[in-house]
């Protein structure tokens, strides 16, 4: 079974579904409210082992009504919760999500995630040292990403960052991450370059290799040369959120695969994951991802 360590948030979604989003001083009338479990923590987590890892996560709680919610949807999900820290002096992070025509618009309040210290990934070694890959992103704070990155590099575990949300990193521990995972306008923020660079050019700028995610388009890859293409799947969209956190847990689950195969299982499993709504709510288990791909249409 592939072993997976994902160090990042926790959070509880606060998802309002609207006919649209809202202007600056306006009110609408919503459609739907509802809190599901999120951050992009226990998102990867949760994603990775629908899809048959083994997964441990490194986070934080906070000791209230949402922290005990979502503490135990995590371990209902058979995640290994030994390094998930408890404070009870710190709120549990929110996410508040306004979801309007297949698209969404977030606010992170990370409280307990903002804990999230090196030496929680320090503690997890031992499981860090074990696992087939580590997936680390950036709703925690930047030098327990380092850590992170650092560790994994040391005892030869491939790390996945996933750069969001985004912001400009240093080129030295860039070079030591396998992977790095963003969208064009997180990668164009990661190496403090013009956004309307062709993307194609910014991959072949950036210091490690890069797994680019295009939505609807698919995601491009390059680790030498010319970055190449994955086409993406077509599905009824009723929710992105989540969407690029399946990605990931996807690519780390397949990468024993080879990156081909890994990206376009990734490209699957993050279409199915918007045909549902909230962010762990649509993400597929493996035998649903499996059947997907079987179908004939999509060889």
């Amino acid at each position: 079974m592939t072993r997976i360590v994902v160090v990042g948030s926790i959070n509880m979604d606060l998802v309002t579904q609207a006919p649209r989003f809202v202007g600056p001083g306006e009110t609408i009338l919503g459609e739907r409210f509802l809190t599901v479990p999120g951050g992009k923590g226990a998102n990867q987590a949760v994603a990775a082992a629908r899809l048959g890892a083994e997964v441990a996560l490194v986070g934080a709680l906070g000791r209230d009504a949402f922290g005990d919610q979502l503490h135990a949807g995590l371990a209902a999900e058979h995640l290994d919760l030994t390094h998930v820290a408890r404070f009870d002096d710190s709120a549990s992070g929110t996410a508040s999500i306004t979801v309007a025509e297949g698209e969404n618009q977030i606010i992170v309040v990370p409280a307990a995630n903002s804990r999230v210290m090196p030496a929680q990934v320090d503690a997890a070694r031992s499981l860090i040292e074990r696992a087939d890959a580590v997936l680390v992103q950036m709703e925690i704070p930047l030098e327990t990403v380092e850590t992170t990155v650092r560790l994994g590099q040391r005892l030869g575990v491939p790390v996945i960052l996933n750069p969001a949300p985004a912001q400009q990193l240093p080129v030295d521990w860039l070079k030591l991450v396998r992977y790095v995972t963003p969208n064009q306008h997180e990668l164009a923020i990661l190496l403090g370059a013009d956004p309307g660079e062709d993307f194609k050019a910014l991959m072949q700028r950036a210091p490690c290799p890069v797994v680019l995610t295009r939505g609807g388009e698919g995601a491009w890859y390059r680790e030498q040369g010319e970055p190449l293409h994955q086409a993406g799947f077509t599905v009824d969209v009723v929710d992105s959120t989540g969407a690029g956190d399946t990605f990931n847990a996807a690519l780390a689950v397949f990468l024993h695969e080879g990156l081909p195969t890994a990206v376009r299982k990734a490209c699957a499993a993050a279409a199915l994951s918007v045909t549902k709504l909230g962010a762990q709510g649509g993400m597929p288990r493996l035998r649903e991802l499996e059947t997907f791909l079987a179908d004939p249409a999509r060889t």
